[in-house]
């Protein structure tokens, strides 16, 4: 009794009629003899795997790399060859475990490139290659043969993570944080050491500006003590001119004139007193 057989889009399936292939490709549709018809479906889509691998470095401190990889099935027919598809018609079932080893094999390739890079580096260069090292794994596991022989194309490998042991983890977290807090001390030294001269420099410019205002208070202090003196040379110079007539009178006619100045000032005189002698020489001939 015939039956038909219906393939998915996403799937390369193949008819074996015995041994031999009868019909093949992606999706598609058929009769078939159950008793002596084999159907093969292998999917062709891509697939994500996630992996963590526990490698050494070359100082032999142990990492953690955390991370996935996508690859698809290029070549189903190679891999037909390699691993059974086969499939119950009715159930879409495998009918082995074969198909479970396929992502198996191809982590086993991802961690031996993986291995070989992470073994040349020593810890702290492999805690800072992520991205470097997905690129370098990547194209090293596409150079494994077995990956052309099983028809995989490996699409994308990304290493979300790279740690060290615990222990390990600890110390560098104290080493940063030391380091951290170094800087942290060499921040505020060096905050408190400007602060320390902008209070120096402060503190000159104060004094330069005391040292300069005392030098033009000098200046001034100078400036006018010569011209006290200046101005008291020229007053004695002024009044011995003023004085120079009177040295040729006689006493008489000088207190004669202070007599007539005394008068012409009577008003602001309140009491005023001639003694006889005064009076007797102004009175007197020469």
């Amino acid at each position: 009794m015939l039956r038909y057989f219906k393939g998915q889009p996403a799937r390369f399936i193949i008819k074996y009629h015995g041994k031999k292939i009868k019909k093949a490709g992606r999706g598609i549709s058929f009769f078939y003899a159950p008793y002596k018809t084999n159907i093969v479906s292998i999917p062709t889509q891509t697939r994500d795997s996630h992996f963590i691998f526990n490698e050494i470095t070359n100082n032999y401190q142990n990492v953690s790399l955390q991370g996935h990889y996508t690859y698809k099935i290029r070549d189903p027919e190679k891999m037909a060859l390699l691993l059974d598809y086969s499939i119950n018609p009715e159930s879409k079932l495998y009918k082995t475990n074969d198909p479970e080893k396929l992502e198996l094999r191809v982590t086993n390739v991802v961690q031996m490139a993986t291995r070989s890079e992470i073994e040349k580096l020593d810890l702290e260069n492999a805690l800072r290659i992520s991205m470097s090292l997905a690129d370098t794994v990547l194209k090293k596991a596409r150079e494994v043969e077995v990956m052309d022989e099983m028809g995989i194309e490996l699409l994308s490998i990304t290493f979300n993570s790279i740690k060290p042991t615990p222990e390990i983890s600890k110390a560098l977290e104290a080493d940063f944080r030391e380091h951290l807090q170094k800087k942290a001390d060499e921040a505020i030294y060096a905050r408190r050491a400007a602060a320390v001269e902008q209070e120096r420099a402060i503190k000159e410019n104060e004094l330069n500006n005391q040292i300069a205002l005392e030098e033009k208070k000098q200046t001034l202090i100078d400036l006018q003590g010569n011209n006290l003196v200046k101005e008291a040379d020229f007053r004695a110079k002024a009044e011995k001119l003023q004085l120079a007539p009177f040295k040729e009178l006689s006493a008489k006619q000088l207190l004669a004139l202070a007599m007539k100045d005394m008068g012409n000032n009577a008003a602001r005189i309140g009491n005023l007193t001639i003694t006889s002698e005064i009076l007797a020489q102004l009175l007197q001939g020469d």
